[in-house]
This record gives C-alpha cells, structure tokens and sequence, in this order.
C-alpha cells in the first residue's frame, strides 16, 4: 500500500522539523565557540596583528570619518563589501581601536557558515558524518582565530558555503518540479553570489562557474518559460552587473577601469617595489607546478600538522571519488566546485605576483598562508565523504565493526584540533611573525601622536601605518591624507602652509614633499625602529593651531 499524499507530507514536515532542531544546536554550539575563541584572542592582544587587518578597519572607519567622508572612500584595489559591513561598527571610536567593529561581523559569518556548512552536509550525509564535516570545519583554530579580526576570511568562507548549498537546492527543487521553491533559492543565490564578487577576486571566478551549474540545471530541466525562468535572468544581470560596478568605479574614481589589477596598490605594484633589484623571483613565479604545490602545502598546514598533510589532501582525494560515485544523480556535482581556489591559486601564484611562503619551504618565512584557508569546507566535507564511504562499507562487510568509524573520525578531528593548539595554528604564527616589527614601531609613533596637542590638523600620509592614528584614538578627520582629494594634492606642494603638524616617513609623499620644500618647519621629533622607515615629527612656523597662517 503506497503511502498518502498527507503522510508524505507529514514525513517532509518531521524531517524538516528535525534538521531545524540540529542545526540550532549545531548554531549554539559554534557561536559558544566563537565567544570563547574571542574571549582568549581579545585580551592577549591577538586580534589586531594583521596589518592588513589594521587597514580594513581604517578604510571602514573613513567613510565615516574623514574631511570627505563618504562612499568615495572605499579605495581601489580591495573590494568594498566587507568594509561597508564593518563600517557601522567601525563608527564607536573604542571598536575601531580595540578591532571589535572587525570582530563582530567576522563572528557572525563564522556562525553563518558553519551553519551553512552542516545544512549542506546533511544533504547527503547521516547527522554522525554531518558532524564530522562540521566539527573539522568549526573547529579549526585558524578558523577560529580569524574569525575574531577584520581580516575577509570568515565572510568569504560563508559565502563559498551557502553558494554551494543554495546552487545544490536549486537543483533538487528544479528536479522536483518545485519551481516556487526553486526561484527563491536562484534569488538568494544571487545575492549570495553577488556578495562573493564583492569581496575578494577569486568570487569573481566562483560566481562565473556558479552561473554555469545553475544555468544547467534550468536546461536540463527546460524551465525557462517558468518562475524560475525570470528569477534566473534576474540573477544573470546581477551578476554581470557586480564585476562591472567595480570597473566602472575605478574608471570614474581614478581613471583606469583597470586601476585595481595595475595601479600603484595592485599586487604586481606592491611586488614592483618590494622586490630589491636583482632579487631572485619568489617561488612558482611563471611555475603553475611549484605554486600549485605551494598552495595545497599552505591548505594543508592550515587544517593539520605537517606528518599528515600529504594524508589530508589524499583523504579529501578520496572522498571526493566516493561522494562522486556512491551519491551520483544526488545533485552532487555542485560539490566539485569547493576545489576552485586550488587552480585560481596556482594561476595567482604563478601569473598574479601573489607569492606564498612557508615556513617549511624556502624562503622559510610566513606570507599569504591565510589563502590555504579557503580549502576548509573542501577538506572539511570530503573528509567526511570518506569516512561515511568507509561506514557502507563496514556496514556490509563488519556490521559489527561500522559503530566505530564515527567514533574513529570524530575522535581524529579533535585531535588534530588539539595539536593545532598546541602547535598554533599556521595563520596566526603568519600573523605574529609579520607584526613583530609593525607593533612597536605603530606603538611609538602613537605616542609620539599622544605627545602633540589634542587639536590642529596633521598632514600625514596615513595608507602604511593608520594603526597608529587608531591607537592613538586620533579621528582621522583630523588629518590631512591621501584619501581627501581637495586639499591633498595642495598640502603637498606647500606643507609647511597645510597644517600646523606635518608628520613625513621616509620615502613616502610627505617626506617628498618636504625635501623639495623643507622651509618653515621645526623638527618635533623622530620615531625609528628597526625594519620599518623613520617617522619624522614637524610644528609648521607658518600655520596656527586653529589653521591660520601666522606668517609667508
């Protein structure tokens, strides 16, 4: 006797009503991690130690504060997404020095994303091999860590996760018929998606081959004429038009629709300047082979200690295999998609001078390892795959044995969260190491900041080291910078008449500026520090500190 349509739909409801119920406690459980990751990195000073993260909060904090605040505020290399959604919190002066108007939102989509992640698991997998997935995923300690800074890790990581999730739905409920369902997940993919281009480059390219998976299941299921049929062109102009805006912005901001991918910020720039002439080429410049191995070496350190890289990455090897075959015609080839970063890396790191180092590989030194961590829902689901190919086959071949490979698993991921631990995770020795110099040099330059008197403009070039004026609490509408584009180009040609305190680091505009016009001004003081260029202290004798000038 075949079931009713009411006792069909009362199954559909239960099921429903379970998965709600593990994903809350899935939820609780992260955010408990969150808050207690948070609660250790806060007070030991290990929230603001990237300086990129440094810089995030101080390009969210201008557009709010700054002589020209506003949306032209954003820059031109680093996309505007995470900074918009930091800048509400970046607005409380304590949050912007303390890195909490970082840290909220990062901890927000860490939760989102493990949410995500189990959701996505639990298509395929039993709750045990679900929470596998997610304990790999939620508890890795650089996770963790990033989780509590500004840095584009965490938001990124729970864009890739529901993208995946909602493109696999849209699947299923097209194959269904569902094409109600079907138009809300295209719709929210969108969005999902759009956001992805928004915030880091290589969204560019998983927004590009999501279209693709998506535009093929509506061919395979000719719902073109349908709801979801509009819902899809909705969400192809969206996200043609998301690149776009960003070619437009630069073209109409600084005249080079290119100006991110070749201007003086740019990657290939930075590289330009940073490497000494004659310098040897970092490794897998123009090697796709060495840079690809350099990036899976970085994925893997993120995620294990070094005897069992290789065995991850084998693993996930694996378990992509099984859930290709043991789950085929499930809507599993979405899931394929997870391995982009792997050759977008390679190419980066080859053709886009975005070198990694290592400290296991030469030129042992820490550099970009933060990339590796974008493998983690690949490595964490794929693990997981495995494992659960590993349980139907003990279920067939040692039923009495299969109870155990849960057990086995869940207690191998602890214990490889535990020697991260112990160890440190990969991303926060990167982190420390590259902020031994930054810090004390930024923690004397804000005290020299302390030192001048608590009104009258500084004329400052703020773009390398804003982690002062942050430390200092000094609002940055008090400065005169690179970002204001009415009066910086005029202090420049004549800075003894800008500001009544001109601060110059060597080699950057201001100290330019001053050598071609060094006239009225007294030295204050000099701020050096060993690996990082002396910052030079003027008081204008021309300018008053209300901004009168006291004399030609």
């Amino acid at each position: 006797m075949k079931p009713s349509a009411n006792s069909r739909t009362s199954t559909d409801q239960l099921n429903a009503a379970e998965l709600r119920q593990e994903t809350i406690f899935v939820a609780l459980l992260a955010a408990l991690a969150s808050v207690l990751a948070f609660a250790y990195c806060f007070p030991h000073g290990m929230v603001l130690l990237y300086g990129d993260a440094v810089a995030h909060l101080g390009i969210a904090r201008r557009l709010t504060d700054s002589l020209n605040p506003g949306i032209r505020q954003l820059g031109s290399v680093w996309l505007p997404l995470p900074h918009l959604l930091m800048a509400p919190f970046a607005m409380k002066l304590t949050w912007w020095q303390n890195g909490m108007a970082g840290a909220i939102p990062s901890m927000a989509f860490y939760l989102l994303s493990v949410i995500g992640l189990y959701r996505l698991a639990r298509i395929w997998l039993n709750p045990s091999m679900s929470a596998v997935a997610v304990a790999f995923f939620g508890l890795n300690p650089g996770l963790l860590y990033m989780q509590t800074t500004a840095m584009t890790e965490p938001l990124y990581l729970a864009e890739i996760v529901w993208g995946v999730l909602l493109m696999v739905e849209t699947g299923r409920a097209l194959a269904a018929g569902n094409i109600s369902a079907a138009s809300r997940r295209i719709i929210a993919v969108t969005f999902i998606l759009v956001a992805a281009v928004l915030t880091r480059y290589d969204g560019w390219v998983f927004a590009c081959i999501g279209w693709f998976i998506v535009a093929g299941f509506m061919w395979r299921t000719r719902a073109w004429n349908s709801r979801a049929g509009g819902a899809f062109a909705f969400f192809s102009t969206a996200l043609l038009a998301a690149p776009w805006s960003w070619f437009l912005w630069n073209a109409r901001q600084f005249g080079d629709w290119l100006y991110f991918a070749r201007g003086p910020y740019s990657a290939k720039a930075i590289a330009a300047r940073t490497t000494p002439p004659g310098a040897p080429h970092y490794p897998g410049w123009h090697s796709p082979w060495i840079s690809l191995l350099y990036y899976l070496k970085a994925a893997e350190l993120g995620m294990v200690s070094m005897p069992l890289a290789d065995t991850l990455l084998t693993i996930s090897i694996l378990g992509t295999l099984c859930a290709l075959w043991f789950w085929r015609g499930k809507q599993i080839l979405p899931l394929l998609l997870l391995w982009m970063p792997v050759p977008f890396y390679a190419f980066s790191v080859a053709y886009g001078s975005v070198p990694i180092f290592l400290p296991v590989w030469p030129p042992h030194s820490y550099y970009n390892t933060r990339y590796g961590m974008e493998m983690l829902p690949t490595f964490a689901l794929f693990v997981a795959f495995f494992f659960a190919a590993v349980l139907r086959w003990m279920q067939r071949h040692r039923p009495a044995l299969a109870p155990l490979v849960t057990a086995v698993a869940l207690c191998l991921v602890l214990l490889d969260c535990a020697a991260q631990v112990h160890s440190g995770p990969l991303v926060l020795a990167e982190a420390r190491a590259n902020s031994r110099t930054r810090i004390p040099y930024e923690k004397a330059y804000a005290r020299a900041l302390d030192a001048l008197p608590p009104y009258g403009q500084i004329l400052a070039y703020t773009s390398a080291h804003v982690g002062a004026f942050q430390m200092a609490g000094i609002p940055l509408r008090r400065t005169i910078n690179e970002t204001d584009y009415h009066r910086w180009n005029a202090a420049l040609r004549h800075p003894s008449l800008a500001a009544p305190f001109i601060i110059a680091t060597d080699g950057d505009p201001v100290y330019k500026a001053i050598q071609k016009h060094p006239g009225g001004l007294l030295s204050l003081d000099v701020i050096c520090a060993m690996g990082q260029p002396c910052a030079h202290f003027y008081r204008s004798t021309r300018v008053g500190l209300d901004g009168s000038i006291t004399a030609k």
